[in-house]
């Protein structure tokens, strides 16, 4: 089983790169950030051509995210429980499989600009109310996953520039101390479970020729509960659609697993 999440900053223009990916790598369940548009919007009819079922948190303009899947979705919850937030940013749901259900939450996190900013102390009490929350749906779901755009570059090894980005957006200390509060739950970097090439980063900004010359960063991440580690079979980057034609400035990441 393969599950798969990919920040495609606007469904809109990315869907044709969704449908020939999906084409190319038929995972069972694929996480999507940045829609960018209404659910009214979302192009359901050619997804479930493509045979997947969806459940959708869309936003207009901004944010928006979509779980896809081959098999039924049952008992889909959005945002943060507890947590008011006027931004549609997360979106979680049940699949069932042979091990047993199998609780997905697709997060797009707060950027947070920079620090010291209204924008950055949102995130930080964004992140806190999503550590109190899963600790209940962990509590619920003993097999979990957490996958998304964290917008966190949770080690120095995460950046392309570790030292002159210190302590800068996706960098701070604060931030790398919510992602550890994350693991402290009981939840699991899947990537780092494996050997992985040095400089692995899943997005390259469009200016300065950041995918080109590799400044990137690995801010997106697929974390699944202890239950489910001794199932993960591999964990990997896919930069293949960061090099079509107007690409995202994300790439997918994959986690494969026992069913």
């Amino acid at each position: 089983m393969k599950i798969a999440t990919w920040n495609v900053n606007s469904l809109t223009a990315r869907l044709q790169h969704v449908l020939d990916w999906l084409i190319a790598n038929p995972v069972d369940v694929l996480c999507l950030q940045e829609l960018k548009m209404s659910d009214d919007k979302f192009p359901l009819d050619v997804l479930q051509s493509a045979g997947y079922n969806a459940a959708v948190f869309g936003q207009r303009t901004y944010n928006g995210v979509a779980i896809l899947s081959l098999a039924p979705i049952r008992d889909i919850g959005k945002n943060i429980g507890g947590f008011a937030d006027d931004h549609s940013r997360v979106i979680s749901a049940t699949i069932d499989t042979r091990s047993g259900p199998l609780r997905i939450v697709n997060g797009y996190f707060v950027n947070g600009q920079a620090p010291g900013t209204e924008k950055f102390a949102y995130k930080m009490s964004w992140l806190r109310a999503l550590r109190d929350w899963l600790r209940e749906e962990l509590a619920a779901h003993p097999r979990l996953t957490l996958l998304g755009d964290f917008n966190i570059a949770p080690e120095d090894r995460d950046s392309f520039d570790p030292v002159g980005l210190a302590e800068t957006i996706h960098h701070t200390t604060e931030e790398r101390e919510h992602f550890k509060s994350l693991l402290q739950l009981g939840l699991v970097d899947s990537f780092r479970l494996f050997e992985q090439p040095e400089k692995s980063y899943s997005w390259w900004d469009y200016r300065m020729l950041g995918y080109q010359k590799n400044r990137g960063l690995r801010i997106d991440h697929i974390l699944v509960s202890e239950t489910l580690v001794p199932q993960a079979k591999g964990c990997v980057i896919d930069r293949v659609p960061r090099k079509w034609d107007k690409p995202s400035d994300h790439a997918p990441v994959i986690l494969e697993i026992d069913p």
